[in-house]
């Protein structure tokens, strides 16, 4: 029956039903849906220049701002993790006390960054699920909604790398739901997990001896709100 509803049904009509579909899975909020696949990590947007524009201002007014707060009285080498663009670097560099070095998956954003005159020796492409730097090497490291883009195997890896290679804290900004439950796997122009800070801490916890949470200021209303994962070694 399936064979003959797609010979007889032109191509564009199947393709509607599907997205209506999919809309249907979140009646009251139309612009988010689960994606077929949630095994999977949704990739090719980071090399796109309406990505790199759009992480060139992410940030700025909020978690740009609170990560400086929580770095600005620490000291040593600092690893931003999927560093993006590198904005948020050229805006700590004035921090003589912090020697600061980034990586992202992505070569394109990565060239961006050396774009604006990162030392590219401060600079690599890397998957945060498995890096070559050494064990220990950071004192700090950090990421800003990131993590969640994650599957839940990566974000595992991704922790695990985190605290291999960070010998004193961690500090992570991901979006939590704003209505406290595990909402699961969803997509706006990316994938993304929605769930509660309880879900999340025990992720973090596997790989940090002490974990505390704080608020960001940073949120999607009616979807998301922004909380820092302050993890200690």
């Amino acid at each position: 029956m399936k064979k003959l509803f797609k010979l007889v049904c032109p191509p564009v009509l199947i393709l509607a039903g599907k997205k209506a579909q999919s809309l249907f899975l979140k009646p009251n909020s139309l612009r988010y849906y689960r994606p077929a696949n949630e095994d999977s990590q949704e990739l090719d947007v980071y090399w796109t220049d309406q990505m790199a524009n759009q992480l060139e201002e992410w940030g700025r007014g909020h978690t740009w701002n609170e990560i400086e707060c929580l770095l600005v009285n620490c000291s040593g080498k600092v690893l931003d993790i999927a560093c993006g663009t590198g904005v948020n670097i050229l805006e700590m560099l004035r921090f003589n006390n912090l020697d600061i070095y980034g990586f992202d998956i992505s070569d394109f954003l990565i060239k961006r960054a050396i774009g604006k005159g990162i030392d590219p020796s401060k600079l690599k492409v890397a998957d945060a699920t498995k890096t070559d730097y050494l064990d220990n090497e950071f004192d700090f490291s950090y990421s800003i909604g990131s993590l969640e883009h994650f599957t839940e195997e990566g974000i595992d890896l991704f922790l695990k790398e985190a605290s291999r290679y960070t010998s004193k804290a961690s500090f992570h900004m991901i979006p939590v739901s704003e209505s406290t439950k595990d909402e699961g796997w969803m997509r706006t122009n990316q994938s993304f997990h929605n769930n509660s800070v309880e879900w999340w801490l025990a992720k973090y916890k596997k790989h940090f001896r002490e974990v505390h949470v704080i608020n960001s200021a940073w949120k999607d209303p009616g979807l998301s709100v922004g909380k820092w994962f302050i993890c200690n070694k």
